[in-house]
């Protein structure tokens, strides 16, 4: 029996340390790293709300029951944190005596909630009761601190994406942006626009991998998303970029910027893309797509260089680099429509989401 005590013990030990390994993992490191067992509960819970998605009969009910997914998920978190802990710890009440495994479970209870309902009444156990007492306390004050920098994060992410829908429209669209800005004689104003972009692009990109709840909060409106509103702008700088006469170096940047952080962002959940693609390599946008948008905006009075090989070329080729991985997350973050972006990513539902902390296959190799 000394034999099952030890091990028991060790066991619950062990459970207890990988609890505490993950929650520091996901909330204190600020970095990256998928965690399993946050990934298991975000995975899990997924599940139940894509099936309770499919009863919805439009996008706006699809839209309010995934609104919830990422605030139930992080407090799921949070329950199966001290659920663990309080099984782990009572393994180990166990261990030392405390029979049967009601009175150990009464006590391990009684410690990680501080309620003090059960008395300790050797030393091994007070010990042991402190404990639990003290990382049950520290589980819940992660959280408290957690939740504020998240929905602050959240709040400057959706400052930027709302401003976008003036000038866009809604869904946002590349072609609707130079359009409106070419209406009210503001060509010249789109430099305005990369800077900002690109140091947004810099803000989701730290804080959508060291935060990765955040990929799912939902805009305040069904029509909006970060993932959309990061398409448009970066088919906005792309199409300036290889459409516009002359040289347009704050626009590529942005384009470069928005990529790395989509990139970024497709690591953390695994999901495969061509991280060395090249000029000529296909997109999901078509030649007749980019022609259409290119005809509409001289139409509207926008000067543009012809439409060669070349200019197509150009355009895909910028596209190129963030093309699968806008797909990806419109379809994993169930992104509301808009053109060249969620409305071509239906294939990618079903496998992106359940790659996520998955080992890259040879593709990202």
């Amino acid at each position: 029996m000394v034999v099952v005590d030890v091990v028991v013990f060790v066991l619950g030990a062990a459970l207890v340390a990988f609890t505490l390994s993950a929650a520091v993992r996901t909330v204190v490191v600020p970095r990256g790293t998928p965690v399993m067992l946050t990934r298991v509960v975000f995975v899990g819970m997924r599940r139940l709300f894509n099936l309770w998605s499919r009863r919805a009969k439009t996008y706006e009910e699809r839209d309010r029951a995934m609104a919830l997914y990422a605030p139930f998920s992080l407090l799921s978190l949070a329950i199966v944190w001290l659920i663990l802990v309080l099984s782990g710890y009572t393994a180990m009440f166990w261990a030392i005596g405390n029979n049967p495994l009601r009175d150990a479970f009464r006590i391990s209870g009684s410690s990680i909630f501080t309620l003090g309902f059960a008395a300790l009444t050797d030393l091994p156990s007070t010990v042991l009761g402190i404990s639990e007492a003290g990382l049950g306390l520290f589980l819940l004050a992660l959280l408290i601190t957690y939740l504020p920098s998240v929905y602050a994060t959240f709040s400057r992410r959706e400052q930027v994406v709302a401003l976008l829908e003036v000038r866009a429209g809604s869904p946002p669209s590349a072609a609707e942006m130079i359009e409106r800005f070419a209406r009210i004689d503001w060509l010249d104003r789109l430099d305005d626009l990369w800077s900002q972009w690109e140091s947004w692009f810099v803000d989701i990109e730290e804080t959508h991998t060291s935060l990765p709840a955040l990929v799912f909060f939902r805009s305040p409106q069904p029509d909006r998303s970060w993932v959309t509103a990061a398409g448009a702008m970066l088919d906005t700088a792309s199409f300036v970029a290889s459409s516009f006469p002359g040289h347009h170096p704050d626009a590529e940047l942005c384009v470069r910027s928005g990529s790395i952080a989509m990139r970024r962002i497709a690591d953390f959940f695994e999901i495969p893309y061509n991280p060395n693609p090249e000029r000529g390599d296909p997109i999901s946008v078509g030649r007749e797509e980019y022609e259409e948008m290119h005809a509409r905006l001289v139409r509207a009075g926008v000067t543009l260089r012809p439409v060669t090989d070349e200019t197509w070329l150009d355009f895909a080729g910028w596209r190129v680099n963030y093309d699968v991985v806008l797909l990806a997350l419109a379809s994993i973050t169930m992104a509301p429509y808009a053109p060249w972006s969620s409305d071509r990513s239906l294939s990618f539902r079903r496998a992106a989401f359940t790659s996520w902390g998955r080992r890259r296959r040879a593709s990202r190799q």
